[in-house]
């Protein structure tokens, strides 16, 4: 299989995670991968806003997969969520919330999110524009 082709389908299961994401939030099923922080407790308000950002990146993702020019601006957004969840996963604020345990499941999502970045970020250096 060619990069621009595993670039599409790569494209297209980023919107299919983002949009499994946005109606996790939304209906407030906390279950890893699909919610970073799912044992921390939160307010259903802020998972609903957590459900139309992650609606958003499923939209970038999408434009991405029709317009190739859009990829630079998908792949500033997967770093900088990355940077985003890193600063949390360090914060006091999170140990407190977590009463010490370990953070060791949020930084394999981080990961993951990260990991998700890079794959498009090669496969749009390999992929001919």
């Amino acid at each position: 299989m060619n990069s621009e082709n595993l670039l599409k389908i790569s494209l297209l299961g980023g919107i299919a995670y983002f949009c499994c994401m946005s109606a996790a939030h939304f209906i407030g099923f906390k279950v890893p991968i699909l919610f970073v922080y799912w044992d921390v407790p939160s307010f259903h308000y802020q998972d609903m806003i957590i459900s139309f950002c992650a609606f958003t990146y499923a939209c970038l993702f999408f434009a991405a997969f029709k317009h190739r020019a859009v990829l630079p601006a998908v792949l500033v957004a997967m770093a900088g969520t990355t940077l985003g969840l890193s600063a949390v996963n360090l914060s006091g604020d999170l140990q407190e919330k977590i009463e010490g345990a370990s953070t060791l499941a949020y930084w394999l999502q981080t990961g993951m999110i990260g990991g998700i970045g890079a794959w498009l970020g090669l496969l749009h250096l390999k992929a001919p524009n």
